[in-house]
């Protein structure tokens, strides 16, 4: 098995302001394995959830330690690879592990979703992003998602380093105008809330009624995830109890573990492939939630079309998507990634069932 990685760069046609900082551009990784004529492909790239960092030159660094361990491997079985893929930190786990998952849908001619027995008939839309900022501007980016796409579910970035008056002008803002589409339509429109941990949890108790008010559907990690399990589990358990929205956990939730320490103070958990090291931890994830009754979102970072294809695959065990990074790119090289009017389909094509459409540079 011979593993390559060539980086790329990815530029947001309308930056991201989240509360810890702005996003217009981001380096990432094209990881490729070669084995018995068949290449499989994946996407990774440095991330930072302000208490875990990850850069992606010391991704790439890594994995190119690691290639020598792969050169006398088979991509098969995936079992057996398990515990050297242990080893690897999550982005360079995720790189590896949906280049192996790709390797192996292309090698029995399916797509993901159908070895795993999903049904892409039960996908719901995805939520857009919009970012703090002035209530104008969160205005004119809402106007220019409705301009691309239907966009009946919207996410708005909360937890301003401004303060909670920012907040609330915002989602005043925000609230009004999704009142006044739904007068215009008759249609759905449902608005979500995500502070990114930018709240403390006395901030986060006074948003708690105007998120109500405002008709929040969901609040997303309001407050900072904490390296310490238990004091990050502590901050949650204070807050469900009074939170008469659900409460999903972001930045706090990696893995398997972190899932089942928060399970009893949430109502959901939002799986990433790069916080999750890929696709084999996110399906587990995703069954182990619905089984314990948690909603399920699937989120992305500066993402291009190949890994959220990859996140896609899970859609049909998903009540939240949040895939839409790959839409506010001006220069995504991958393909292959449909929309019908918001809702996300699954790839058809053999493994992760994205293209390049043109190498990356």
């Amino acid at each position: 098995m011979r593993l390559s990685l060539k980086s790329f760069r990815l530029t947001k046609a309308v930056p991201l302001a989240i509360s810890r900082g702005t996003t217009a551009a981001v380096e990432h990784l094209l990881v490729r394995i070669t084995h018995d004529g068949c290449t499989g492909s994946g996407e990774t790239g440095g991330f930072d959830t302000g208490h875990r960092h990850y850069a992606t030159d010391a991704v790439a660094a890594e994995l190119e330690a690691f290639a020598p361990r792969l050169e006398a491997l088979a991509p098969q079985p995936l079992q057996a690879l398990e515990p050297l893929l242990a080893a690897l930190s999550p982005p360079a786990r995720c790189g590896l592990d949906l280049a192996l998952h790709d390797w192996w849908g292309k090698r029995l001619n399916q797509p993901l979703h159908r070895l795993w027995g999903l049904d892409p008939g039960a996908c719901v839309a995805t939520s857009v992003t919009l970012g703090l900022g002035p209530p104008e501007a969160g205005l004119a980016r809402l106007e220019r998602w409705w301009a691309q796409l239907p966009a009946t579910r919207i996410k708005l970035k909360l937890g301003s380093p401004a303060g909670v008056a920012h907040d609330l002008a915002l989602l005043e803002a925000v609230a009004g105008a999704l009142e006044q589409r739904r007068q215009l339509t008759g249609g759905p429109c449902e608005l979500q809330v995500d502070a990114n941990g930018g709240w403390d949890l006395a901030t986060a108790r006074s948003m708690l009624q105007p998120l109500e008010r405002a008709g929040v559907v969901l609040l997303e990690q309001p407050l900072a995830p904490l390296l310490d399990p238990e004091a990050d589990s502590a901050g949650f358990a204070a807050l469900h109890g009074e939170a008469p929205l659900p409460l999903v956990a972001d930045e706090s939730c990696w893995d398997l573990a972190d899932l089942l320490r928060l399970a009893p103070h949430v109502d959901g958990i939002n799986i990433k492939l790069l916080k999750s090291g890929g696709l084999a931890e996110a399906l587990l994830m995703a069954r182990t939630a619905r089984r314990l009754g948690l909603g399920v979102m699937v989120g992305c970072y500066s993402d291009a079309a190949l890994l959220n294809g990859a996140a896609a695959q899970l859609l049909p065990l998903v009540n939240w998507p949040d895939l839409d990074s790959h839409l506010n790119l001006v220069d995504d090289p991958f393909s292959g990634l449909h929309l019908d009017a918001d809702v996300l389909v699954p790839p058809s094509g053999a493994g992760l069932g994205i293209n390049l459409r043109q190498e990356p540079c």
